[in-house]
């Protein structure tokens, strides 16, 4: 977990392994570097802290990180705290009450720092013009965007643009290239090897220790790619139909990916238990990845509960019958994943396993079941039950793609108890 120095003598915050060596009785530290500028402080211009992972500690509530989910996913661009709160099932005065105790921050000023630290780094690592990094870090406007880089950065983009290093700047043949980056120790080569083994046909491929899949953005289709790229990052290079947005994107691949949190706490207190203790010891940098499409990770789980030596024929044959066709691409990469409302329309599988399936793209078209990673554990698992031929393990498999950070896809035994709340990353280090 990244922790920021402040120095009240400059007015200035630093990531870790700064230079600068201030005294300490000025020194304050923040977890969130949203909360050091909360707080009226500016990035350090030498060790530029937006360039490191900014996640959320994982010993803050589960409530306040379903909440950080959700902003993560857009819901603040086009919303207020108000339905935030709504969505969580609390007033916007305790959420900012829950926010300013855990993180140091309101909601807003949270997602705002996200988008200007976003836009920071598009500013380095790319040629977009200021408007397009405008849209697709978030901003509804130029002079939104301009305004919160000045308060965050106290310039404006064209003279952060202006002070970019020759070294930041990543070429690219084609697509968008972005460093993702994250706070060692991170297992690029376990979360590979789980989505090499969980990849659907047609969508997802892993080849030569890359991991591509097909996206769809309002419709028109797109494609990501993730490798490795260097002890604090890994590279994603997107091809996508326009640049609005870009920032969800990259976020929700981030999540794909296991970024987005990391388990300092959950790896501290499991690190004692006889049994997962030895395997994160082994394997330090193991994260629980998370997941492009809600209902895409819960049809696979379905699919490859009832039928599991199966599954990859019957996602195939979902996929080309209902999936969006994307001509052109590699590495047997042919449609993007359909949406409830294709499935609905376009395919007709047989048996138990194809009524299960219809089933759940009801409930997810018509708006009766939100995979959106808001609800509780128990909460999303009776909803996903309650669906005729959803089991427990899958849907715990759901809830564990899905965020749940207790979710455990297997028998439960007095021995699995034991490691609450953290037994997603105590089924990670079982199974990998």
């Amino acid at each position: 977990m990244t922790t920021y120095s402040a120095v009240r003598t400059t007015g200035i915050y630093c990531r870790p392994g700064c230079g600068a060596k201030p005294l300490a009785e000025n020194v304050q530290t923040f977890e969130l570097a949203a909360a050091a500028e909360a707080a009226g402080y500016r990035a350090c211009l030498r060790c530029r802290p937006y360039r490191v992972a900014g996640t959320v500690a994982d010993e803050a509530p589960e409530l306040v990180c379903r909440a950080v989910q959700l902003i993560i996913t857009g819901l603040l661009d086009e919303a207020d705290e108000t339905a935030l709160a709504a969505r969580l099932g609390l007033s916007a005065r305790h959420l900012r009450r829950m926010f300013n105790d855990h993180l140091g921050v309101t909601p807003d000023q949270f997602a705002r720092s996200r988008r200007a630290h976003f836009a920071r780094r598009l500013l380095d690592d790319t040629d977009l013009t200021i408007a397009d990094i405008a849209f697709a870090s978030g901003f509804g406007s130029l002079r939104q965007f301009n305004r919160a880089m000045r308060e965050v950065f106290r310039s404006t983009p064209r003279e952060l643009r202006e002070r970019r290093r020759r070294t930041d700047r990543l070429a690219a043949d084609g697509g968008l290239v972005l460093r993702m980056p994250f706070t060692p120790p991170y297992d690029w080569d376990a979360m590979l090897t789980f989505l090499a083994a969980h990849a659907i046909p047609g969508v997802e491929s892993v080849v030569d220790g890359t991991y591509r899949r097909t996206i769809a953005l309002d419709g028109d289709p797109g494609l990501l790619e993730l490798t490795a790229g260097g002890a604090d990052h890994l590279l994603l290079r997107a091809h996508l139909p326009y640049w609005e947005g870009v920032i969800h994107v990259v976020e929700r691949a981030a999540q794909l990916v296991g970024l987005d949190t990391e388990p300092v706490l959950a790896a501290a207190q499991l690190g004692g238990d006889p049994v997962i203790g030895p395997l994160i010891k082994a394997r330090p940098g193991l994260r629980v990845p998370g997941t492009w499409g809600p209902f895409e990770v819960a049809v696979q789980a379905i699919v490859r509960n009832q039928a599991p030596g199966e599954a990859n024929e019957i996602l195939a044959h979902l996929v080309s019958t209902a999936g969006t066709p994307v001509a052109g691409l590699r590495h047997e990469l042919t449609h993007a994943f359909p949406s409830a409302e294709a499935l609905i329309a376009q395919y007709d599988g047989p048996g138990r396993l194809g009524q299960t399936l219809r089933g759940l793209a009801q409930e997810v078209a018509f708006g009766n079941l939100k995979l959106d990673g808001a609800e509780p554990l128990e909460s999303l698992v009776q909803a996903l039950t309650r669906i005729d031929g959803i089991t427990e393990v899958a849907a715990h498999h759901i809830a564990l793609r899905l965020g749940a950070r207790d979710a455990f896809p297997a028998e439960v035994t007095g021995e699995s108890e034991a490691w609450r709340p953290w037994r997603a990353l105590a089924y990670m280090h079982l199974t990998q």
